[in-house]
């Protein structure tokens, strides 16, 4: 996968600003299922966006976790949105989001088990057939486990991505949150990661509940999670990086520092990195 550089999500609110000002992003990241309609504004502006910027494409809604059977017409739609942006990747998370038709409208964890890994990277590789492309596959925060898991999170990921021969859009923002919330070492995590497979990274804030973290995406990176970031750049090496904001949305020039933080971090990690 190609280094894009250091990106955004995009969002309704900056829309006009963003073709305004066109600033000095490398890239810009969509929300899958804000696009699928055809016609309407979010694709107008989409298309006058994706004239001036690289894209990728991020779903919530592929469920692969999930025992139901796809959803054929949202595979179509998806696919059909792939040919119409163009997009460099498509995402999606490791979880399931429904059953029996249920959409939980959450992106539940899975248990780490070898029936897991094995029905995952079947369903992984059916829709890399649909679309003729791999695909990226995103950690989740999460909230409970389960007694049935047989490995941990991050051995269940390169099972699974060495299986289905896809790559990992590491969240570095959920490898944090996670770990507190299940007292695991984080850096244990990060140096798991294969650096020929991880293809993007997400940077985001959260809500500290005291004995709990939720993964919100309504506040500024901490510095817990651009350490962590730092970590991550010393061990990967360059990978694209974006900054993700959907709740309590600030200024575009505040979302713009961000990601010139993540581009400042990662320069300096890979710059003491060449000296040494």
């Amino acid at each position: 996968m190609p280094f894009l550089g250091f990106g955004l999500g995009l969002r309704p609110d900056y829309y006009e600003e963003i073709l305004e000002q066109k600033p000095a992003l490398d890239w810009f990241e969509i929300l899958t299922e804000n696009y699928l309609v055809p016609g309407g504004k979010p694709l107008y502006y989409l298309d006058k966006i994706r004239a001036h910027y690289p894209i990728v494409m991020h779903g919530v809604s592929l469920s692969l976790g999930s025992s139901d059977p796809f959803d054929n017409d949202y595979l179509q739609q998806l696919k059909n949105l792939v040919v119409h942006v163009e997009p460099v990747w498509v995402s999606d998370h490791l979880c399931w989001t429904g059953v029996h038709g249920i959409n939980a409208h959450d992106l539940l964890p899975i248990p780490y088990t070898r029936q897991a890994v094995n029905h995952i990277v079947s369903r992984i590789q059916q829709v890399q057939d649909f679309l003729g492309r791999p695909i990226l596959i995103e950690n989740v925060s999460s909230y409970l486990t389960y007694k049935q898991s047989e490995m941990s999170e991050w051995e269940f990921i390169l099972e699974i991505v060495n299986q289905a021969g896809c790559f990992i859009l590491l969240d570095i923002n959920n490898v944090y949150v996670s770990s507190v919330n299940h007292e695991f070492d984080p850096l244990k995590y990060i140096q798991a990661m294969p650096k020929e497979r991880v293809a993007q990274i997400h940077l985001a804030g959260h809500s500290n509940h005291g004995d709990y973290i939720i993964d919100t995406h309504d506040a500024p990176v901490i510095q817990p999670v651009w350490d962590l970031y730092a970590a991550t750049v010393r061990h990967l090496g360059k990978v694209s990086t974006m900054i993700e904001r959907d709740d309590n949305m600030p200024s575009l020039a505040e979302l713009l520092a961000e990601v010139s933080q993540a581009q400042h971090i990662s320069e300096s990690v890979l710059c003491d990195e060449v000296l040494v």
